[in-house]
């Protein structure tokens, strides 16, 4: 399945694991895209030219990076959950050095799309699960918990 937008540099994100940075941003994307429709927002999509994942009205929910040294990659997505958007007004930060884009989060879209109630809204621990989940399907593999150092 890659229907999301994907407007984005003719990346084929069906095929696993390729080594191509563009490829594997693209992937966290669609990751990003497939939570979000099953939360109750499937509008969300790609920018063809910023990379994150934005919604319908042109605000960014997630922010996606990866650094990578000799195939070593460090990498991070920011979802805004139930994120204070008062830290992201303009005048005092221009989130992702983007003008006249805003920043949102799931809480706002679901309020926006199903009214007020709090009941709907996940936690950070719910949508980090289902990210997990959501990335095992996409590269048809099973994550395994990290060993702790002791």
């Amino acid at each position: 399945k890659d229907d999301n937008n994907n407007n984005n540099n003719n990346i084929n994100t069906t095929s696993l694991l390729q080594p191509n940075l563009h490829w594997f941003l693209r992937i966290v994307e669609d990751v990003i895209i497939d939570v979000l429709a099953e939360l109750g927002l499937p509008g969300a999509g790609r920018d063809p030219i910023n990379t994150g994942v934005w919604m319908p009205n042109q605000h960014k929910i997630a922010a996606v990076g990866v650094a990578a040294s000799r195939w070593i990659t460090t990498h991070g997505l920011a979802l805004n959950v139930r994120t204070d958007l008062q830290y992201f007004d303009t005048s005092v930060i221009l989130p992702c050095g983007i003008e006249g884009r805003g920043v949102t989060s799931i809480e706002q879209m679901l309020r926006q799309e199903h009214g007020e109630s709090a009941a709907i809204v996940p936690t950070v621990p719910q949508v980090a699960s289902l990210v997990l989940k959501k990335m095992e399907q996409r590269l048809r593999l099973q994550l395994e918990e990290p060993q702790r150092l002791e």
